[in-house]
């Protein structure tokens, strides 16, 4: 019977023991680390289901589109001496292009919804004219009579053809041309549109002039291959973002739209104005402007929840100290519930920010926990200085949290402050507490009695 009352001595004793609290609140930390990342990767599938649904409206509407040209290309003769001392003929290109290039462009948004997901798409009307100049056969080295100038065409690099609304009508040289699907040559465009032209190298210049109506989602770029290329672009979209190699000379942003207008020269991309073959690349000099959608729920929502665990540690800490310093009692399963009312935040705050915007979810998500927590708070410690202590906490963490999200470029500065003064009030808080002696005073102070009742 001794023995039994012994055993039973020794495991009241390591219950009351705060060593054994620290260890098992860290254990219940550790342990809700799982549904933590369970979440963490919930919004990323939500994420990727819509970048899906995005991708197939982009797909049906018109991809990302990007303008490239136009291009001249003309075929020649290139004779080839093989290994067995035969001469072979091939076809190869040699490509020039414009001295000016002048695109004007008005782009209407259009934004189309399926389920709970919206794509931002965009039509497009472009006006595009220049100059060709003279063919400078001299500097290609190539033979006149090798050069097969009825092959000749211009072509018009287009990335989604699926998004061309109407014909395209095309000027060159004083005569109307009709632009077929596809290039003889993928040295230069990969994807677009071409027309026979009548040219050779006694002419000066060839003034061209292309009328675009074209359909694209998120961003339209532009490759500038004139000497001197200048685009300006109109939309009534209000969240424009300007990327690619080059940002605007001149751009205006207001709750009516945006205008912008860039002035690029050949000397600030790395290629010529003609050559031979495929040696060049166009694409790291393109640049231009993407319809931005300001407000990524998805994107915010990962950010929120990677702050999960510092939440849970200062929620329990706030319960770890108000056990020690007004000799109360709470229970691993009472620890764990709490944890896990931390954690359903994060699917509320993700499920409703789906439905709604991420203010408001964030604001109904944080009241609803904090109610949830302080009410069971007030339950099993039965104390009202506690009950508030612990709202308060849960009070100021999510408001300061929700700070911290507003002040992107901040973020990390804000947050290493904030961690600094909860430490610090922490440490002033617990500063006489006696950790070695604190089990014994709270058995001393309640022989025999429930550290969590009540006071009589």
């Amino acid at each position: 019977m001794q023995t039994t009352d012994a055993i039973k001595e020794s495991a009241k004793r390591i219950g009351s023991s705060v060593t054994f609290k620290l260890i098992t609140v860290c254990v219940l930390i550790l342990a809700l680390l799982i549904p933590t990342s369970m979440v963490k990767a919930l919004i990323k599938e939500r994420k990727i289901r819509k970048q899906g649904v995005i991708n197939e409206i982009n797909y049906k509407w018109g991809k990302a589109q990007t303008v490239t040209g136009p291009v001249i290309s003309v075929p020649y003769l290139k004779h080839i001496e093989g290994k067995d001392q035969k001469t072979k003929t091939v076809t190869r290109y040699f490509h020039l292009l414009p001295d000016t290039v002048d695109i004007k462009s008005q782009i209407t948004p259009a934004v189309r919804y399926r389920g709970i997901y919206k794509a931002i798409l965009y039509n497009a009307t472009l006006s595009i004219s220049g100059v060709f100049p003279r063919i400078p056969i001299e500097d290609l080295r190539i033979a006149p009579e090798n050069i097969e100038w009825s092959g000749a065409f211009i072509s018009l690099g287009i990335a989604d053809m699926r998004g061309i609304k109407d014909r395209i009508e095309t000027t060159f040289d004083g005569t109307n041309l009709s632009m077929e699907p596809g290039v003889e040559t993928a040295d230069v465009i990969k994807s677009g549109v071409s027309a026979k032209i009548r040219i050779n190298d006694t002419n000066q210049s060839f003034p061209f002039h292309l009328a675009l109506n074209l359909n694209g989602s998120q961003q339209i770029h532009f490759a500038p291959v004139g000497k001197e290329t200048t685009v300006a672009a109109k939309s009534t979209w209000r969240d424009p973002s300007f990327g690619g190699a080059f940002l605007p000379a001149e751009r205006k942003v207001s709750e009516k739209g945006f205008s912008a207008t860039w002035k690029i020269l050949h000397l600030n991309r790395n290629y010529p104005q003609h050559w031979k073959g495929a040696g060049q690349n166009l694409t790291p000099s393109t640049f231009g402007v993407k319809l931005f959608h300001p407000v990524d729920i998805y994107q915010k929502s990962m950010r929120t929840a990677k702050y999960a665990l510092m939440f849970i540690v200062f929620t329990f800490l706030a319960f770890l100290i108000s056990e020690v310093m007004l000799r109360l009692r709470v229970h691993p399963v009472q620890y764990l519930l709490i944890g896990l009312a931390i954690i359903i935040f994060y699917t509320l705050l993700l499920s409703i920010s789906e439905q709604t915007n991420f203010g408001a979810a964030y604001l109904i998500s944080a009241g609803a926990v904090i109610c949830l927590i302080t009410g069971y708070a007030k339950a099993i410690l039965k104390k009202k200085i506690v009950t508030l202590m612990v709202g308060g906490v849960l009070v100021i963490l999510y408001a300061y949290l929700y700070i911290l999200l507003q002040l992107e470029d901040y973020a990390l500065l804000m947050g290493s402050i904030g961690l600094f003064a909860v430490l610090s009030v922490i440490m002033y808080l617990t500063r006489r507490i006696d950790w070695y002696a604190a089990p014994q005073e709270i058995r001393e102070s309640h022989p025999g009695q429930p550290l969590n009742a009540p006071n009589r």
